[in-house]
C-alpha cells in the first residue's frame, strides 16, 4: 500500500465542506514541496483535481487572489458545478483560456496561502508542509536558478508579510514532513481529538472513528 493511501481514504470519508466537495488545502512556504505532495496525494485519491494558486496569482498580485478564487472556484464548486479557472501565464503576464475544475468528491487546492482566513470556512482539511521558511526558499531558489533571483527577493518579503498578517500553520489539521521515502504525518495545531477530527497512528492521520493501526 502506498504511504498516502490511508490518509487519502480518511479524506474521502470526511463530510463535504464546499457544496458536495471536500476541499483540502495544502499550504506551506514557497519551495516546501507542496506541488509534488499535492500531485502524489491527488493520485492516491484516484486522480483528484488540483487547483494551483499560481494560476490565480499574478506578478502584481502575489496574494490578492481571493476574489478570483471565490468567483472562479468556490462559487461554482459550492453549487456542484464545474469551475472554470483562467490560469495566469507567468511568461506572457496575462490570463489564459478557462480550464475546467470538476466538483469531484475531493478537490485539492495547493499554494502559499491556501489556508488563509478567507478560505478556511470552505475547507474540509488544511495540511501544512512542515519545512522551515529559509530552507524552503533556498530549495526554491536552487530549483528556479539565478534568472529568478530578483523575483525570489521580492517574493520572500511578500510571503513573510502575508503569513505575519494571516498565518495558516496554527490552523492546520496535519503537518506533512517530506522524508527520503514518502511522507511523515503529524497532528497539526488544529487537530483536536474530537469527532470527525484526525488522530495519529504514528505514520498517518485517521478519522477518530477509525482505530489507529
Amino acid at each position: 500500500m502506498d504511504d498516502l493511501d490511508r490518509p487519502a481514504a480518511a479524506l474521502r470519508a470526511l463530510p463535504p465542506s464546499c457544496g458536495p466537495v471536500r476541499l483540502v488545502a495544502v499550504d506551506g512556504h514557497a519551495g516546501s514541496g507542496k506541488s509534488t505532495f499535492a500531485g502524489r496525494l491527488a493520485a492516491a485519491l484516484g486522480g483528484a483535481p488540483v487547483l494551483h494558486l499560481d494560476d490565480l496569482a499574478t506578478h502584481e498580485e502575489l496574494f490578492a487572489w481571493t476574489g478570483r478564487l471565490r468567483a472562479q472556484a468556490l462559487g461554482p464548486l459550492s453549487r456542484g458545478e464545474v469551475a472554470r479557472i483562467h490560469p495566469y501565464d507567468w511568461n506572457l503576464r496575462r490570463f489564459g483560456p478557462p480550464v475546467p475544475l470538476p466538483p469531484a468528491p475531493v478537490v485539492l487546492i495547493e499554494g502559499v496561502g491556501a489556508g488563509r482566513r478567507a478560505l478556511r470556512p470552505h475547507l474540509a482539511r488544511l495540511l501544512w508542509m512542515e519545512r522551515a521558511a529559509e530552507a524552503s526558499w533556498e530549495r526554491g531558489r536552487h530549483r528556479d536558478g539565478p534568472a529568478q533571483a530578483a523575483f525570489w527577493d521580492g517574493w520572500t518579503v511578500a510571503e513573510t508579510r502575508h503569513f505575519a498578517a494571516d498565518p495558516s500553520r496554527p490552523f492546520a489539521h496535519a503537518l506533512v514532513r517530506e522524508c527520503p521515502e514518502g511522507y511523515e504525518w503529524l497532528p497539526g495545531p488544529a487537530a483536536a481529538a474530537g469527532p470527525n477530527q484526525f488522530i495519529t497512528d504514528g505514520d498517518h492521520l485517521l478519522p477518530r472513528s477509525e482505530p489507529p493501526y
